[in-house]
């Protein structure tokens, strides 16, 4: 038997809830300022009630039923009552159109959706086009909608017993996350039991998190990260987890602090808009001790961020299909946040190059973990087995990212490779010009990307948001470039923005950078 045996969510919970029905679970703060907090018994009995209420509802063993929520309580009851019931949850952004809902709920299938009253429209719009729904539960508000059931009504009166639930196994699909589609439609990522308990029991490991810690989530709950870093972490070791509906960059350490967090996790984005908040010196008087983030972050920023807020940050590597994290920094050895860290318990990671062969030391190579899919890698791709062949190849998930190792065994990302330049025949990583631009004490922010050149295949053009207050020309910025870059690395232009098109969890949208010029 191996680590995870034959465990599930629903015996994970069901043990955690026999040791401490009385111990805090979560809390959690609304987008009013409103605190609520439930404790493991109450949060296994909600849980019974719902997965009850899905039975009489008609939901199956296998049936997808979309999560259309913010940030909320009822996203932790829904997503373990359909773990409960061996339903398959397909979490969503809010923020996603009409359009592309119609996709995601027609290509899995969907029979259910769990939303919030100020999304219903969105469903109503697209009601013809996607036949397989079956029923719509609104979660927290009571308007009394037609045609539409309430969470709160539902589990009321219901039963929280397991009779008639049936038989669930570590390698069953548990959930389907979608990732975000840049040229072409999205795809669903099939995660298993077994890959939410591996990697709880791998980040928990990883970060020394004990019954005492509190993961802090502020991040998303329909992304990854928040899921399999911060919530499964918790669970596997009877921790506790304090959530908020939205991310605020002046509040977060005041909300940490309230909620009780000691364990963040943040990305790039969110780290800098932190940084550009007025200083309060209060702010060091906080639990958290320690802040995971991924993305790139400029090394002086790092060493502002850890002095500031007196906690240590460390800088770890994972995708939606890895579901657990091959690189991380180590907690208790050296450090070195400019990288993404060294792999990690149970995985294999190399270097390859297009060949699919290992690169020597020093060299720029892709990115490959090898893993076992529905355990340390994702089951696969749902009705995609091309996709699937394509990224997993003899348990080596190829992950589209550039990186280098160091002597030391350290992995520094270069670029994905969808972002690297082809310039006059150079091959030039928009991460290492992106990196120098905000090494100026002017820069806040800056985005690289090629664009078509007659004479050169591509030119190099850079977006830049300004530090608050600062200025600088165009010339000035290139410059600074051009003493600490190759000529063929040096942008030939600058544009100076306000913002940059982001996903939800603040990553650089550069597909829509590309496409505004291209338009």
């Amino acid at each position: 038997m191996d680590l995870i045996g034959n465990r599930t969510l629903r015996t994970v919970i069901r043990e955690k809830v026999e040791q401490q029905p009385e111990k805090s679970f979560i809390r959690f703060e609304d987008s009013s300022g409103n605190y609520f907090e439930k404790n493991y018994g109450d949060f296994y009995q909600e849980i019974m009630r719902f997965s009850n209420a899905l039975l009489k509802l008609g939901i199956k063993k296998g049936d997808h039923v979309v999560l259309h929520l913010p940030n909320n309580m009822e996203f932790f009851t829904a997503w373990f009552a359909l773990a409960e019931i061996g339903g398959i949850m397909v979490p969503t952004n809010v923020l996603s159109p009409a359009d592309e809902m119609e996709y995601i709920i027609s290509h899995a299938e969907a029979v259910l959706i769990i939303t919030e009253e100020d999304y219903i429209e969105k469903f109503v719009s697209i009601k013809s086009k996607t036949p397989t729904l079956q029923n719509i539960i609104i979660t927290r508000q009571q308007n009394s909608s037609e045609g539409v059931l309430y969470f709160s009504e539902l589990i009321k009166n219901e039963s929280d017993n397991n009779v008639h639930f049936p038989i669930v196994s570590s390698e069953d699909i548990v959930a389907l996350l979608y990732t975000s589609g840049t040229t072409s439609r999205p795809k669903g990522v099939q995660v298993t039991h077994a890959n939410y308990i591996y990697t709880g029991e791998l980040m928990a490991r990883s970060i020394a998190l004990t019954p005492e810690d509190r993961t802090f989530i502020v991040l998303p709950l329909f992304h990854g990260n928040a899921q399999y870093y911060s919530t499964m972490s918790a669970i596997m070791v009877g921790a506790s987890i304090a959530v908020t509906e939205k991310f605020s960059a002046s509040r977060y350490f005041k909300q940490a602090k309230a909620l009780g967090g000691t364990v963040g996790s943040l990305f790039a984005a969110p780290i800098r808009m932190i940084l550009t908040k007025d200083y309060e010196k209060e702010v060091e008087d906080n639990p958290l001790r320690l802040i995971l983030f991924a993305q790139t972050v400029a090394e002086h920023q790092l060493v502002q961020f850890e002095e500031q807020f007196d906690v240590k940050l460390l800088q770890l590597y994972g995708l939606t299909e890895t579901v657990g994290i091959p690189l991380i920094n180590p907690l208790f050895g050296i450090r070195k946040n400019m990288s993404i860290g060294r792999p990690s318990i149970g995985y294999e990671v190399q270097l390859v190059d297009e060949q699919g062969n290992p690169v020597n030391q020093g060299e720029i190579g892709q990115i490959a973990v090898k893993g076992v899919p529905g355990k340390t890698l994702m089951k696969g791709y749902f009705k995609n087995e091309q996709a699937t062949n394509d990224t997993v190849i003899d348990n080596w998930l190829l992950t589209g990212d550039n990186a280098r190792i160091d002597k030391d065994g350290y992995f520094y990302f270069v670029d994905r490779i969808k972002d690297m330049i082809k310039r006059s025949g150079e091959n030039v990583a928009a991460n290492e010009v992106e990196s120098v631009l905000t090494e100026h004490p002017s820069v806040f922010e800056a985005a690289v990307i090629g664009v078509p050149d007659e004479m050169r295949d591509e030119a190099i053009k850079a977006y830049v948001i300004l530090q608050t207050g600062a200025t600088i020309s165009e010339e000035a910025l290139i410059a600074h470039c051009r003493e600490r870059l190759a000529k063929f690395k040096v942008p030939d232009s600058i544009e100076f923005v306000a913002d940059f098109p982001r996903t939800p969890v603040g990553k650089i949208q550069k597909h829509v950078l590309r496409n505004a010029i291209l338009s």
